[in-house]
């Protein structure tokens, strides 16, 4: 039997995680379902999480657009997506910042438990420039580059 997973707590919605126990929730609830947040610009250069061996799709859906402003159809994006509301949301960006504002949102909505991935898909600039110090990819977690969705 494994541990049970104990989120960071966090106001809002149901709490904070790191990319090991998002990936850990993941596999242990059926229903989970990962949403990354971040734009299409980042999952196109950057890469995308990979939750297929967990027999798991990723949803994406922007938080902000390309131009930076705040995506007015997220929550009905979730839903076109078939995002349960009664099950566990684990959000993903870049750092661990904007998803926090989705994991808000979606609680408020009604989804989750809901919860936010503390570093994100690649971690804070790091102590030269770069970010490479934390993240789902520094913590080798299943990522791949990105690839058109089917239509």
């Amino acid at each position: 039997m494994t541990a049970p997973i104990e989120p960071r707590p966090a106001q809002g919605y149901a709490g904070d995680l790191t990319p090991q126990q998002a990936w850990d929730l993941l596999a242990a609830e059926p229903g989970a379902v990962l949403v990354d947040v971040r734009t299409e610009g980042e999952w196109r250069t950057i890469g995308v999480p990979d939750v297929a061996s967990l027999d798991k799709t990723a949803v994406f859906t922007q938080w902000v657009t390309g131009d930076g402003r705040p995506n007015p159809g997220f929550l009905a994006e979730l839903e076109a997506a078939g995002v349960p509301t009664d099950q566990p949301v684990v959000f993903l960006c870049r750092s661990g910042q904007r998803s926090i504002g989705a994991a808000r949102l979606a609680t408020s909505a009604g989804y989750g438990p809901a919860y936010n991935v503390l570093e994100g898909f690649e971690g804070p600039v790091g102590p030269f420039g770069a970010r490479d110090q934390a993240g789902w990819k520094v913590r080798e977690l299943p990522h791949t580059a990105y690839a058109e969705p089917t239509r």
